[in-house]
């Protein structure tokens, strides 16, 4: 493995295990771009933009838009565009979550998307995501949102010994609502906690209000990370994680075993390719357009959300920036005929066990860098026109690309590409790295692609411009 490709795929590594959750993949952008001279700003705030500057902005803490402006951007020229989701198949805490039956505290959740939910038994689980904090007493008190993990295993689903299950092997069903609570605790070893705990200086035991809904031991365990009592988490959005890290792994170095690979690898490629496309002054001097990624939050759920790609988020920015920089209404609409984007979520890769599941012509290999999704329903969507500016920024840089179709005898999934294509009409094409054990708990793909991914990616903000001035359709 070379050592570039080395070092782009521990720089995702160290992005995928800050990330256990979409709140937290937001907070590691954040700071990425921050540290890279991005500057804040707020939508519910006025928006002082420069030419020749860099900005972001957070939606719900899920959703995050960073843009760099060309320093020969006037109103009207077009933006070019990386959009990928932060979110991924989990399982989530239920608004009441306390379950107590046979002995046993159980955390009730509820499923998140499409995951292969068989995977997430007898893992070594925890718990992350945000609380709503109280801070101050009565009238003095405000509300903030705190980001929280729990970095020990306090959690597991165990599956049903084969004894009680002989047909178990001829195909296991996971009933969501019956077989997916994790076990939290004995009852037996939390009240003897609970009596250590909770027990005031009168030796009256001392209930937080929460924990009516919640078990106070996962309560106490919550508030103990957050710094705060467990009376003051007026709420919270939790899901629960697997605790193994993603790691660099197989007999050759060359693939990367980790969750949530769908889609925080292309999130991390994306944005890693804008903040190194412009690293510095010199690299926007002759760009005359704006160069954004946009991270979204619910595309595994679809997209219907005030922070997914189908509100108005990103249209939002394209708005506020045009206008900013000139008062004629027409020239968003110029904008956007001008504008590109490339929607990239991972793809389906070759599995050698299951290889009649993919199209003959059209077998997507890992390795072989980022995969071009056709699908004439529109499931995704890539043209003729998009997928030839995606090809020739490939070929200009001697990087692999693939072409990927569904089998006509297959349902064919979807991305964001066709919500924000029909949505705002721009140009669009659907592209992704090839992985295996796409929604599993745990994924693998490979460190090849993740370098081709990022450089793809790089390559695009930096020479669409000039690429796109010698196309002519619309004559």
């Amino acid at each position: 493995m070379a050592k570039e490709e080395s070092s782009v795929a521990a720089d995702l590594i160290d992005f995928l295990n800050s990330s256990p959750t979409a709140f937290h993949a937001v907070d590691e952008a954040k700071k990425r771009l921050k540290a890279a001279g991005y500057e804040q700003i707020f939508e519910r705030g006025d928006w002082n933009l420069q030419a020749g500057k860099k900005y972001f902005f957070t939606r719900n803490y899920s959703t995050v838009v960073a843009f760099a402006i060309g320093k020969k951007y006037v109103a009207g020229n077009g933006f070019h565009i990386v959009g990928a989701h932060t979110d991924s198949p989990c399982l989530k805490l239920k608004p009441v979550s306390k379950v107590s039956k046979g002995g046993y505290l159980e955390v009730g959740v509820q499923t998140y998307g499409g995951g292969l939910w068989h995977t997430w038994f007898d893992r070594d689980l925890t718990i992350a995501g945000r609380l709503i904090i109280k801070e101050g007493k009565s009238d003095g008190a405000s509300y903030s949102h705190r980001l929280v993990r729990l970095q020990e295993p306090i959690m597991r689903i165990p599956t049903l010994a084969i004894h009680l299950d002989r047909g178990v092997n001829d195909g296991f069903k996971v009933n969501a609502q019956t077989h997916l609570a994790p076990v939290l605790a004995t009852s037996v070893k939390a009240e003897l906690n609970k009596v250590v705990a909770d027990n005031g200086p009168d030796g009256k035991p001392i209930e937080s209000p929460n924990s009516q809904k919640h078990h106070s031991l996962l309560l106490q365990l919550l508030a103990a990370q957050a710094g705060c009592k467990p009376d003051d988490i007026c709420d919270f959005e939790l899901q629960a994680c697997d605790t193994q890290p993603s790691v660099i792994a197989g007999a050759m170095k060359e693939f990367i075993f980790s969750g949530r690979l769908d889609n925080l690898c292309m999130s991390f490629c994306s944005l890693k390719a804008l903040i190194d496309a412009t690293v510095s002054e010199k690299s926007l001097e002759d760009e005359s357009g704006v160069r954004m990624v946009a991270l979204f939050d619910h595309e595994e759920v679809g997209s219907n959300s005030a922070q997914g790609a189908g509100s108005p988020v990103m249209f939002d920015a394209l708005s506020r920036i045009t206008t900013f920089f000139s008062s004629d209404s027409q020239l968003l609409e110029k904008a956007i005929q001008r504008s590109f984007l490339v929607s990239a979520d991972m793809a389906h890769a070759l599995h050698p066990n299951y290889m009649d599941k993919h199209e003959e012509n059209h077998q997507p290999k890992l390795h072989s860098g980022l995969v071009i999704k056709h699908n004439a329903n529109q499931r995704y969507a890539t043209n003729a026109v998009t997928a030839f500016i995606f090809r020739e920024i490939a070929a200009k840089h001697n990087l692999p690309v693939q072409d990927f179709v569904v089998r006509n005898d297959m349902p064919c999934g979807s991305t964001i590409g066709p919500i924000l294509a029909s949505g705002t009409g721009i140009r669009t094409v659907d592209i992704g790295a090839p992985q295996l054990s796409m929604h599993s708990i745990r994924e693998m793909c490979a460190v090849d692609d993740v370098k081709h991914s990022y450089e793809h990616l790089k390559a695009f903000y930096e020479e669409f411009t000039c690429l796109d001035a010698k196309i002519a359709v619309d004559i």
